[in-house]
């Protein structure tokens, strides 16, 4: 064969460049462990499309460059000398229209079978409700009597079906090392399936982006055993009728979010810090003023646009924290309130 020995050599420079590209775009685009059984399937689909990229690029690029090198006129050669001409050829065609197509559809058809597969519903899953709000996330029980907490444990090889749902704009519930992510839509409640599979200490992000403190929305979460997973439950379960008010106040701060607009060292965030707070004046935007007293936190929760201190924007503390603090309530028998309680621990922070 003519240019045989071309073709070997092609063919070797052809698999030399895919494996070098292949380490090259693994190194490069390094996935973060993988902590759940969703991982495995989702990186080797990652790999395979890595390899093809690889494959492909190799493809286009070895034989260009092959034939600049090795086929280029030389000086002594002839220069109204012309190479062979061809007209086409039909098999080249067929195949390099069949191969590429019949590549994606392979890709379209395992991505899909995936997908299924690692959505499909678990007899033995337990349920977490997910809320995300501008910016922070908390996370309910419902097995155990809406456990609320700000951060995520979780049970190794325990089948999850998270129940996603957004308080106010668009968010997207994200743990790097499980791989799998969904978008929270306000007004409806999304699901995601993982099953965690490696002991750890993670983060949940928030990959879309929803604000100006989208950055900082983060969580953690916890990968424990069952018995680790059962003391911390235990520990967790001690009602908060049994708490003092101040008590109750930090654990309302940081379930309800407020950890994620108000500080309590005097750090200016979204909203003004809690520090000093009570007893102070507050200039708002029309010039008037007010002392941070009971009557005008209490109002400052219920209806923040009332109020607008200086300095600061309105419409961005949600409008709905009296009929979320009067669920919460009922749960105890109105034996708490809430917004009296984060008055107590306001007070604390002088």
């Amino acid at each position: 064969m003519k240019y045989g020995k071309h073709f070997v050599a092609v063919a070797i420079l052809i698999a030399a460049s895919t494996a070098a590209i292949y380490g090259l775009l693994t190194i490069i685009f390094r996935l973060p462990v993988a902590a759940s059984a969703q991982a495995g399937p989702i990186d080797t689909l990652f790999h395979s499309h890595f390899l093809m990229i690889s494959f492909l690029f190799s493809l286009v690029v070895v034989f260009a460059l092959y034939a600049l090198v090795l086929f280029r006129r030389k000086p002594e050669e002839d220069e109204e000398a012309e190479g062979d001409h061809f007209h086409g050829h039909t098999g080249l065609e067929v195949a390099w229209t069949i191969l590429p197509l019949a590549a994606v559809v392979f890709f379209g058809v395992w991505g899909a079978q995936m997908l299924n597969d690692l959505t499909s519903p678990n007899p033995d899953e337990v349920v977490i409700k997910v809320y995300g709000q501008q910016w922070s996330w908390y996370f309910e029980y419902p097995e155990y009597d809406d456990l609320r907490t700000t951060e995520l444990y979780l049970v190794e090889g325990q089948p999850v079906q998270f129940q996603l749902n957004s308080l106010d704009v668009l968010h997207s519930f994200w743990v790097p090392e499980f791989r799998m992510k969904q978008d929270l839509v306000p007004g409806q409640q999304k699901v995601l399936r993982i099953t965690p599979s490696l002991i750890g200490e993670y983060k949940v992000r928030c990959a879309e982006i929803c604000g100006t403190q989208h950055a900082t929305m983060l969580a953690p979460v916890h990968v424990v055993s069952q018995a680790d997973f059962d003391k911390w439950i235990e520990s967790q379960l001690v009602s908060v009728t049994n708490l003092t008010a101040e008590e109750r106040g930090q654990k309302w701060y940081e379930d309800y979010g407020c950890n994620a607009c108000h500080s309590l060292d005097g750090t200016v965030v979204v909203g003004p810090s809690w520090q000093g707070l009570y007893g102070s004046e507050r200039i708002f935007d029309d010039g008037t003023s007010l002392v941070a007293d009971d009557a005008y936190i209490t109002s400052s929760i219920y209806t923040p646009n009332l109020h607008v201190v200086q300095g600061f924007t309105p419409n961005l503390m949600p409008q709905n924290f009296q009929d979320r603090f009067a669920e919460e309530e009922a749960k105890y028998g109105g034996q708490i309130n809430i917004a009296e309680d984060l008055i107590a621990f306001i007070k604390t922070l002088e």
